[in-house]
C-alpha cells in the first residue's frame, strides 16, 4: 500500500531500517533524488528515532502527514507500539480531536489506506465509543468494517447519533447495491431460464449449438446440412416462484462483514419475482428479518453484533419454513464455531440434503479470506456433501447459479476444502 506523497504504509513498522548512508558516494542526479525518496519514506514509517540513521529532516506536509501517522503507531506503551520509539499515541480522548484526525488523514492518503488507519484507531486506541457522536461519524470514511463496528454499538447507540449511524450505513450499502445488484440478477436469472429447458423452443430461445449436435444423425450430406427433427432450447423462467432461498446468517461478533454482504445480496434476491428469499439471523436466538428485506438498512439494524452461537436451533427454524424441498437453496454463513448441539446439527444438514434440499456452507461472505472456523465441524459437513469454504462477494452469484442449477459448486481452492 502506497500513496503519491508519501510512498507508505500503516503497517510498515516491522520492517528492516536501512543501513548507514555511504555518504563517499557519488551517484548521479537521477540516483541520488532516488536515494533520497527512499530514506524519505523509510524516515516517515519508522518515526522520529530514525532521523539520524536516515539523515533526513521532514517539513511541511511531510512532517504533518508524520505526525497523523505518529498519533496513532506511537509507541508511549501502548498495545502494539515501537519498542524505544518516542513516538507515543496522540488522538486523545475528545471526539473534535479524533475528527481534526480523521480529516488530516483523508487529505494524506487514498481511501483505503484510511479506512485501514481508522480499523486501526478503533482496534488500538479503544475509539468505539466515540463513533457514538454524530460530529465523529460525519468526519469517517464509510466502509464494510466501520459498518459492523456501528451495528455492535447499535443497542448503546444515542437516538441523536441513530440517524447520522443510518446515513453511514446506507452509503455503503448503495454503493455495495451498485457494485453487486445487476450481476447477481443477471446470473441468476440466467440459471433460471436454463431451468425452463423445452423441446418446443420459439425461434429466439433455441439453443442452436445442442440442436445441431443432437440432430448430426439427420445430417443430409448432399445439401451440407442438418435436418433438426428436435429442437432444443430455453423457455424464459415464467414470473412464478421457482426456487426458495433460505439464508441463515450466523451474527456472531467474528462475522460482521458477512452480515453485512448477506443482507445486501439478500435485498437483491427478494428483488426477484422468480425467488422466494428469506432472511435468518442468529445467535443463541434465532430472529426472521425477512419482512424487512426490501431495505437492507433495515435488516442490518435490526441485527445484533455479538453472542454465542447456536446453530442446530437456527438450522430448525430453517427446517421449519421448508415447504418445497427440492426447490430450496439454504446457505448457512457461519464460521461453525457451535454453542448447541452439534449432532443434531448434522442430523438436520442430512435429513435436509436427503430430502432434496441444495444446502451450501460459507465459512464467509467477505473480502477477508477464510476466517478462522471449527474444523472437525466443516469436515462433518463436507462428509455429508455440504463443503465449507469461504465466498468473496463477486463469486457468490456464481456460487448461487450452481446452487439453483443443482449443479457442482465453484469453490475457491477445491482441494483445500476436500
Amino acid at each position: 500500500m502506497t500513496t503519491d506523497t508519501a510512498g507508505t504504509a500503516p503497517h510498515s513498522a516491522h520492517s528492516s531500517p536501512p543501513g548507514p548512508v555511504d555518504r563517499s558516494a557519488r551517484p548521479g542526479p537521477q540516483s541520488g533524488r532516488a536515494n533520497e525518496e527512499r530514506l524519505r519514506r523509510w524516515r516517515l514509517v519508522l518515526g522520529e528515532d530514525s532521523a539520524e540513521s536516515t539523515g533526513c529532516t521532514l517539513t511541511g506536509r511531510d512532517a504533518a502527514m508524520d505526525g497523523a501517522l505518529t498519533a496513532l503507531y506511537g509507541g508511549g506503551g501502548r498495545p502494539g507500539g515501537r519498542r524505544g520509539s518516542n513516538r507515543s499515541a496522540g488522538l486523545g480522548a475528545s471526539a473534535p480531536s479524533v475528527a481534526r484526525w480523521l480529516g488530516d488523514i483523508r487529505t494524506y492518503f487514498p481511501s483505503s489506506v484510511v479506512q485501514v488507519m481508522q480499523r486501526d484507531a478503533i482496534d488500538r486506541l479503544g475509539l468505539s465509543a466515540l463513533l457514538l457522536e454524530p460530529e465523529m461519524l460525519e468526519a469517517v470514511e464509510a466502509d464494510v468494517h466501520l459498518v459492523g463496528t456501528l451495528l455492535s454499538l447499535n443497542k448503546a447507540m444515542p437516538e441523536t447519533t441513530k440517524e447520522t449511524a443510518r446515513a453511514v450505513v446506507r452509503k455503503v450499502v448503495d454503493d455495495l447495491d451498485k457494485r453487486l445488484a445487476t450481476r447477481t440478477r443477471a446470473t441468476l436469472t440466467g440459471a433460471l431460464d436454463r431451468l425452463a429447458k423445452i423441446n418446443r423452443p420459439r425461434h429466439h430461445d433455441i439453443d442452436w449449438d445442442r440442436t445441431i449436435r443432437a440432430n448430426l444423425k439427420n445430417y443430409l450430406p448432399e445439401y451440407g446440412t442438418v435436418v433438426p427433427e428436435r429442437l432444443i432450447g430455453y423457455g424464459r423462467a415464467a414470473q412464478s416462484v421457482k426456487k426458495d432461498v433460505i439464508l441463515c446468517i450466523d451474527q456472531s461478533g467474528s462475522m460482521a462483514a458477512s452480515v453485512v454482504y448477506a443482507s445486501v445480496f439478500g435485498a437483491v434476491l427478494a428483488s426477484m419475482r422468480t425467488l422466494q428469499t428469506r432472511l435468518v439471523v442468529f445467535d443463541t436466538a434465532v430472529v426472521d428479518l425477512t419482512d424487512q428485506l426490501d431495505d437492507p438498512v433495515d435488516v442490518l439494524f435490526g441485527t445484533q453484533l455479538g453472542g454465542g452461537t447456536d446453530i442446530n436451533r437456527a438450522l430448525a427454524y430453517c427446517q421449519s419454513k421448508i415447504s418445497r424441498p427440492a426447490d430450496t437453496v439454504v446457505v448457512l454463513i457461519s464460521d461453525l464455531y457451535e454453542g448447541g448441539i452439534r449432532d443434531e446439527m448434522l442430523n438436520r444438514v442430512a435429513a435436509m440434503k436427503a430430502s432434496g434440499v441444495q444446502f451450501v456452507t460459507l465459512l464467509a461472505l467477505s473480502d477477508e479470506g477464510t476466517p478462522a472456523y471449527d474444523r472437525d465441524h466443516a469436515a462433518a459437513l463436507g462428509a455429508l456433501g455440504a463443503p465449507a469454504f469461504a465466498c468473496t462477494p463477486d463469486l457468490f452469484p456464481e456460487v448461487m447459479a450452481a446452487a439453483v442449477e443443482k449443479r457442482a459448486l465453484p469453490i475457491p481452492d477445491k482441494e483445500a476444502h476436500q
